[in-house]
């Protein structure tokens, strides 16, 4: 496991450069068809991102009553890393662990996907049950081009695995994940120059500061919802009272009921200054994936697995949101973070643990059997 999740990661895969992200992609599709997987392209929607990758793997029915759907197995492999960043951050093997980027999000977790089927053909002599494996290229993303192949899959499947990381070091799955939204506040003013006429010039800066101020106040922390102004521009020189300004607003909400009055508020934002013009832009683009009966079925499934080898395995909520968001929206049972245990998603010192790897394997191949 530890050598394919080495190759994986050794072919650097971010989201924006389509060569390097449709690179790996037909380096997976061999790895698949090679245990006898089917797999298809699917061509991006943007000529700026690359193909995703679909494998559907048969089964084989237990008798002529067993028609069991396919489970799908979830996970992307594009990272937020830019191409050469393995010059400063070799993947590489220290203390038990194994670093490099994007080890822990998700390239251990398609690495388990490969291991846990050819464990499985090995065990079965075949797949005891179809399996559909559906590796996204955009997921850092947005899944913009791949979500409604990912939805229509999920309609044909008995159950949604997703393999992104466990939750901290304890390896919890994840059974609820918060929604999020990106927004871009833009604002245009009127521009003058600052020192001859600065009573003729209407600052989209200042208008902007303004906004944002007020938008820090629609942060209710007790309530699961937080709204963070991540990347502002404006001006063009100091001597100029600036014309434009806008604000990249990243949005998380806890329940999918709080996803209309937090878009409502941001869109009814009136400008301080009555000469500047306001523009709000953006939406909820993943709801919250909610513990639902079907995700805490999946979740108890899993916990009387990892019993059998004495493994007490928990569950977690977390902020951040996944292509499992769409899936548990939809109702179809899905359970997150069945990928690597590790730390560092996104940072340099990003790495899984490597003992964790054969039990992480074990319980995907006993819920590919028993969902």
């Amino acid at each position: 496991m530890v050598n394919t999740i080495r190759e994986l990661v050794e072919i650097e895969s971010p989201s924006d450069n389509k060569p390097a992200v449709d690179r790996i992609a037909a380096f997976l599709a061999q790895k698949f068809e090679a245990l006898g997987g089917r797999a298809q392209l699917h061509h991006s929607n943007n000529k700026d991102f690359g193909d995703s990758l679909q494998i559907d793997f048969a089964g084989t029915a237990r008798s002529e009553l067993d028609k069991r759907k396919p489970v799908l197995l979830l996970g992307h492999y594009d990272t937020v890393y830019p191409l050469g960043t393995l010059a400063n951050m070799p993947c590489k093997i220290e203390n038990g662990h194994l670093l490099g980027p994007g080890v822990l999000d998700m390239k251990s977790g398609i690495a388990l996907m490969l291991h846990a089927i050819e464990a499985l053909q090995a065990w079965h002599g075949t797949l005891p049950r179809p399996v559909t494996v559906f590796l996204v290229s955009d997921e850092e993303v947005g899944s913009h081009s791949s979500r409604k192949i990912t939805e229509a899959l999920a309609k044909q499947s008995a159950g949604v695995l997703v393999l992104e990381p466990a939750a901290g070091l304890r390896g919890a799955v994840k059974t609820a994940r918060k929604g999020v939204g990106e927004y871009k506040l833009r604002v245009q003013g009127i521009a003058a120059h600052a020192g001859l006429d600065p009573g003729k010039g209407h600052s989209a800066i200042l208008e902007l500061a303004r906004q944002l101020a007020v938008i820090a106040k629609l942060n209710n922390l007790r309530q699961g919802v937080s709204v963070n102004p991540g990347v502002i521009q404006g001006g063009t020189r100091s001597n100029v009272i600036a014309a434009e300004a806008s604000a990249l607003i990243d949005v998380r909400i806890k329940s999918a009921k709080q996803a209309a009055g937090i878009d409502r508020k941001l869109r009814s934002l009136k400008p301080f200054d009555k000469r500047c013009k306001l523009e709000m832009t953006g939406n909820i683009n993943r709801l919250p994936m909610e513990r639902t009966a079907g995700v805490a079925a999946l979740y108890k499934k899993a916990q009387q697995l990892s019993q059998h080898v004495g493994w007490k395995l928990e569950e977690a909520a977390v902020g951040g949101g996944s292509d499992g968001n769409f899936t548990a929206g939809m109702g179809i049972p899905t359970l997150d973070g069945m990928g690597g245990v590790g730390d560092g998603a996104h940072a340099v010192h990003e790495f899984i643990v490597i003992s964790e790897l054969p039990r992480r394997a074990l319980l995907l191949a006993g819920m590919i059997e028993n969902i």
